[in-house]
């Protein structure tokens, strides 16, 4: 029961470099003939990343130093033994074996040389990752276009494990996690190596910001770049505290062994773990943080305080105004940030959003997470206190003058109208309710140029105590909605009724989404990043991407098969194309792969791709223009009114082109139903459809014009029934000049 609220270019195939030696069952024993292990399969090269720990050795002086590699997703608990000790190597090795626990003694004498083996390579790693972090040190910026954001779980360690445990204790409760590693990364995606074909892509070092910096994030967004006033063209990175990777808490050391004590339920005096939210740099559940683009400098940028520990669902930057918007698993409220991380007002959903929809308004029930309550169970998410399922917000994204969320496990899809102040507009209103397989929540959300918008299922929360699962996944999808055009007036959505789906993930079903996708720039025929073709690629999360038995020996000719992280297709490649996904690449999140039974240990992905000149959607304030509800540059004739008023001209991108919405407010009594539309402005095409919902705003759709230029409408305003008789028929006539967004929807 919970209490209520008190108040560089990528490395390729190299036969001289196996993938890394080590433990049997979790590194592979090469057997190296001519470039090929004992499988028979070619060797491919591993990207060693730099500020993650493996190993721990100690020095002359009994102090411990670190050696860092590309480390596991989850350290495998070890407790030393008089066959093989930690410390006869240097050290304590901890590695991930498919969600098992096990002691060295299953270890057989393959470990020992794979160990001998590390043990010869530590000089040349050592130098090479030194060198490689001078050159990090020298550079003057962390975020360029294309630069691919990804967070995840940081793994786990047992520390001073290489001192052995006692008998009889059980290595999962004393295993935490490892704020030495990292829990958000940013990639270098600007070459992939080759045409796709399923392969694992090695990308160059990430920058990386660990768990003891941020804790745990999910949500990503960047904002526009501009400093002190000026554009500066380089972003800041945004992140959002997450329970979605787990909620852990500990007590006070009882026995003495220098480290806390795990619970699994709540328990007076326990708080929550180091790295769950970066709580020793002063964060907490309802924080986000801001890393500089330039520097790579974190800082806290700002902090829901009544979060008491669901977190945040996600977060989105509003270039329009210069705002954030961040929504809280807590209470269900939308936090509308400055650019100063001040929080400004809220939208509440539960109450101002569902009676929009003829739906009953639900009010925040209080509970909140008491992880010193006795009915809190880290391994029930029920009991963390998340608001109620109707008015829980996930994923939220700004586009075109309104900002858009989801709601719940069935996701629901929602927009409301932001004002020409910045101000929630007060206008909600129901967009689509997922149809999928699964009721699955939506935690995020996307728009590309061409009118198309993007969703990213993840699978119900889990908290396994061995840190092995934090969502049920292999059913989550990827897919995107259009509008109708034109719109259907049989359906109650403006949005098609049936989404296109992508193909996630090479085991069966294809569904491996774990819940954050972005659009990225175009990719040329050898995997090169273009940035003159904006959203023309899609990036997504999920688990397990390259573990097939049925594909396993054509798979095994691009990587590792136990890949976590993202995926990257063209936009274009939606079902039946593209299944199985060899038409994809794919990058593992922190570089290691003997972890194919992990779910849920990677989250969002965010893409910094500024696209000049372009936008694929645009949309007037809310609230139409000023009195007398004209337009700009909409003179009326002579002395006399038009027999309509336009209160408002919203555009749209479809894959047609644009799409301009007219408001049309019949003043003069006229009694038409129906328009019909014509270019007076030559070299440019206008058509309208032949019909027209009631209660719909009329549409015309524009091509030919030049983006940003006025193009003069004329519009014939008439009966259906009158023309229906034949003959003539009587037509209200006026001229409609239309000011077209200075931006193009990119075909």
């Amino acid at each position: 029961m919970v209490r209520p609220r008190k108040g560089s270019p990528p490395m390729t195939s190299n036969p001289e470099t196996p993938w890394s030696p080590g433990p049997t069952g979790a590194r592979r024993d090469h057997r190296l003939r001519d470039g090929v292990d004992a499988l028979g399969f070619p060797l491919i090269p591993l990207t060693l990343r730099g500020s993650r720990r493996i190993v721990t050795m100690r020095k002359a002086d009994n102090s411990i130093r670190e050696e860092r590699a590309g480390p596991p997703r989850l350290a495998l608990i070890c407790a030393a033994s008089p066959d093989v000790s930690p410390l006869d190597y240097g050290g304590s090795v901890m590695s991930r074996i498919r969600g098992a626990f096990v002691p060295f003694l299953e270890f057989d004498n393959r470990l020992r040389g794979a160990l001998q083996a590390a043990g010869l390579l530590a000089l040349a790693l050592a130098a090479s990752l030194w060198l490689g972090a001078a050159a990090q040190a020298q550079e003057t910026q962390i975020i360029y276009p294309g630069s691919m954001a990804v967070t995840g779980f940081p793994g786990t360690i047992i520390p001073n494990v290489d001192e052995g445990l006692p008998p009889g204790v059980d290595p999962v409760d004393e295993t935490f996690i490892d704020t030495s590693r990292a829990t958000l990364r940013v990639f270098d995606v600007s070459r992939l190596g080759g045409p796709a074909s399923g392969q694992l892509v090695f990308t160059p070092p990430p920058f990386e910001v660990t768990a003891g910096q941020i804790g745990e994030v999910f949500g990503l967004t960047y904002d526009d770049g501009v400093r002190d006033g000026m554009p500066s063209g380089v972003p800041n990175l945004y992140a959002a505290a997450t329970s979605l990777h787990g909620i852990e808490i500990v007590t006070p050391d009882a026995d003495k062994d220098g480290r806390p004590e795990r619970q699994r339920r709540g328990t007076a005096g326990a708080t929550f773990m180091k790295g769950q939210f970066g709580t020793e740099n002063g964060g907490g559940p309802g924080t986000i943080w801001k890393i500089d683009g330039i520097t790579g400098q974190v800082a806290k940028f700002a902090d829901i305080d009544t979060n008491s520990g669901p977190g945040i669902g996600n977060i989105t930057f509003d270039p329009a105004h210069r705002q954030f918007f961040a929504s809280d698993l807590d209470t269900g409220l939308i936090h509308r940030i400055d650019a100063g991380g001040r929080l400004v007002d809220t939208f509440d959903h539960g109450v101002a959003g569902r009676p929009a929809h003829g739906l009953a308004p639900v009010a925040d029930d209080g509970a909140v997470m008491d992880v010193e309550g006795a009915a809190f169970d880290t391994e029930d998410p029920d009991s963390w206190g998340y608001t109620q399922d109707e008015r829980r917000v996930w994923a939220v994204s700004y586009h075109g003058g309104r900002l858009y969320y989801s709601v719940g496990e069935k996701s629901e899809i929602w927009s409301v109208g932001i004002a020409r102040d910045g101000t929630f507009a007060g206008d909600p209103r129901w967009e689509l309710t997922v149809k999928a397989d699964k009721d699955y929540a939506v935690t995020d959300i996307a728009f590309d140029n061409s009118g198309f918008m993007y969703l990213a299922q993840r699978g119900p929360i889990e908290n396994r105590y061995d840190y092995s699962r934090f969502a049920d996944s292999g059913k989550g999808e990827v897919i995107r909605y259009f509008r109708e055009n034109p719109d259907d007036s049989s359906t109650e959505s403006v949005w098609v009724e049936a989404p296109q789906e992508y193909a996630v993930g090479f085991p069966q079903g294809n569904r491996q989404s774990a819940g954050g996708l972005d659009l990225q720039y175009g990719y040329d025929a050898d995997g090169n990043l273009d940035t003159s073709v904006c959203t023309q690629t899609l990036v997504n999360t999920g688990d397990k991407l390259r573990d097939n038995p049925e594909f396993a020996e054509r798979l095994a000719a691009g990587g590792p098969l136990a890949v976590h992280g993202v995926q990257i297709t063209s936009k274009e490649l939606v079902k039946p194309a593209n299944v199985p996904p060899f038409g994809s690449w794919f990058v593992d999140f922190d570089g290691y792969f003997e972890d194919p039974e992990v779910e849920g240990h990677v989250g969002d992905v965010a893409v910094w791709h500024p696209c000049e000149g372009r936008a694929g959607y645009y949309e007037e304030i809310p609230g139409g223009y000023e009195p007398p509800f004209y337009p700009p540059d909409f003179p009326p004739p002579g002395n006399l009114p038009p027999c309509l008023d336009v209160e408002d001209v919203q555009y749209y991108c479809t894959p047609r082109g644009l799409e301009a919405y007219l408001y049309l407010h019949d003043h003069a009594g006229f009694g038409g139903d129906s328009i019909k539309a014509q270019s007076r402005t030559p070299g440019v095409a206008v058509t309208s459809p032949m019909s027209h919902a009631p209660g719909k705003p009329y549409t015309i759709d524009i091509t030919g014009h030049y983006p940003g230029d006025r193009v003069d409408v004329g519009l014939c305003f008439y009966r259906k029934s009158d023309k229906d008789k034949g003959g003539y028929y009587p037509c209200c006539k006026m001229t409609l000049p239309l000011r077209t967004p200075a931006v193009s929807c990119e075909r």
